[in-house]
């Protein structure tokens, strides 16, 4: 059984994207708080509205310190609400913040802030990265120095949104409630109705994309990222086991480790390629389900171990936007699978 602990007790914060810069531990989270906004499939709820990033001397059982915000929703042009989950990297000595927003539209996208510390303050850009949507951005630095961005989230993250079926498969649209042994994908465009999947639909993606040299746009058109199964074909819709939100991906032994959350299953799973762009065989599961109805994560390696962040909301009695991060070791078996932690443990 793995060993968990709470990080910060003071504050609710969630969603944590981890790091090791300049051998020292930073931790991105989302900020949750009590906006009294009622729940709703589309996370009206989640009404997150500035980012701090955390400091951690030992994972093992100490807790973290807040270096303060690193940047409010007031100071993005762009951006109404809803900060949801972001990530950092280092270029030539420059922290990148990629985060996601929702606009005055409506609309989720993509923005980016510039800091010369990890512990920032970070300046953002005044508009969104050109071409991007969704939420929940994951960023890559490969070996070669080249960077990568995985991103995307379904119902109120609106991946569904842009990306369409598989070629043959129509989605079926309906009032919510009207499944009928379908798969809930969502709110359709129009905010109207509710999509729905075929249970033997390939499940919708998350995507990948190569960033510029600057690491301010996009360089390339986003690409799917295929998890495929034993028989080497893409999981279903309807498997609990599917992509919903939530990318994470670090290498280990040369593979690429693409994690993500089920959403609906509440199930943190992975699925392992060989090359940033996939396709990724799906290879079990790292965390049952926890306290709350999201889960979100990411994992690092330090000091010779490796270590699963993510939240819970047993802290604030169960209430799923007001969650609280945790920490415990994470480990592999003898034939290189990662061993399955127990979310309610």
């Amino acid at each position: 059984m793995a060993t968990k602990h709470y990080l910060f007790p003071t504050d609710y914060m969630a969603d944590p994207a981890v790091h090791v810069f300049n051998g020292k531990i930073y931790i991105y989270p989302s900020h949750d708080w009590d906006a009294g906004e009622c729940e709703d499939d589309d996370g009206g709820h989640f009404q997150m509205k500035d980012y701090h990033v955390l400091t951690l001397a030992d994972p093992d059982q100490g807790l973290a310190e807040d270096c303060g915000v690193i940047f409010d929703v007031e100071d993005v042009p762009w951006a109404e609400k809803q900060l949801w989950d972001s990530d950092v990297v280092e270029k030539n000595g420059k922290y990148y913040n990629i985060f996601s927003g929702k606009g005055y539209d409506g609309v989720f996208r993509l923005g980016v802030a510039v800091a010369d510390k990890p512990e920032g303050p970070f300046i953002p850009q005044p508009y969104p990265i050109r071409g991007s949507f969704s939420i929940d951005p994951c960023v890559l630095k490969d070996d070669d120095g080249s960077i990568y961005t995985y991103f995307g989230g379904l119902w109120g993250g609106q991946l569904q949104w842009w990306q369409p079926l598989a070629p043959g498969f129509t989605p079926v649209i309906g009032k919510h409630g009207d499944e009928n042994g379908l798969t809930d994908m969502g709110s359709a465009p129009t905010k109207q109705d509710e999509l729905f999947a075929h249970p033997d639909t390939p499940a919708l993606p998350s995507l990948v994309v190569k960033m510029s040299d600057d690491v301010l746009q996009f360089a390339e058109a986003p690409r799917p990222v295929v998890i495929v199964g034993d028989d080497g074909q893409p999981l279903k819709a309807s498997d609990p086991h599917r992509f919903f939100e939530a990318s994470w991906v670090f290498k280990r032994d040369g593979k690429y480790y693409f994690t993500y959350s089920t959403g609906d299953s509440h199930l943190i799973c992975y699925a392992v390629g060989d090359n940033p762009y996939g396709p990724f065989k799906y290879e079990g599961v790292i965390l049952t389900p926890v306290v709350g109805w999201t889960t979100h994560h990411s994992i690092v390696a330090y000091q010779g171990k490796w270590y699963l962040f993510h939240h819970d909301s047993v802290p604030s009695g169960a209430k799923t936007w007001l969650r609280s991060l945790k920490v415990c070791e994470l480990k592999w078996d003898a034939n290189g699978k990662i061993k399955t932690i127990e979310g309610l443990d």
